[in-house]
């Protein structure tokens, strides 16, 4: 019966230094953001000519109305912008008013 006890304490107190361990190892992982090329925005430019530098990307769309919609900028005229391959909603494109927009965001930098 002592012996039982015995290899019961020493695998409580194994379990617990090795728990002890793990918990003092450090344990720092850093994601660096890297720069994508060719992507930034022109605040000395209009929001249209912000917009066309940006065709063929992947971009969110924030409405005065507090709407946001995602998906790719197919191009960019005077008025509208069509957005098509719309995030969450298959086979939907979006024709939006270039002054209902109040802001866009779009990815400048990637994990890596």
């Amino acid at each position: 019966m002592n012996r039982v006890r015995m290899v019961g304490s020493v695998g409580v107190v194994l379990a617990m230094m090795l728990s002890a361990a793990f918990l003092t190892l450090p344990m720092k992982v850093e994601a660096q953001a890297v720069a994508l090329e060719g992507v930034s925005f022109d605040v000395s430019k209009s929001l249209k000519d912000n917009l066309d530098s940006h065709i063929g990307k992947n971009i969110y769309i924030n409405l005065r109305s507090g709407k946001t919609y995602q998906g790719i900028l197919k191009s960019v005229g005077k008025k509208f912008i069509h957005l098509e391959k719309m995030a969450g909603r298959e086979f939907f494109d979006a024709l939006i008013n270039i002054e209902d927009i109040s802001a866009v965001e779009l990815q400048f930098r990637a994990l890596k």
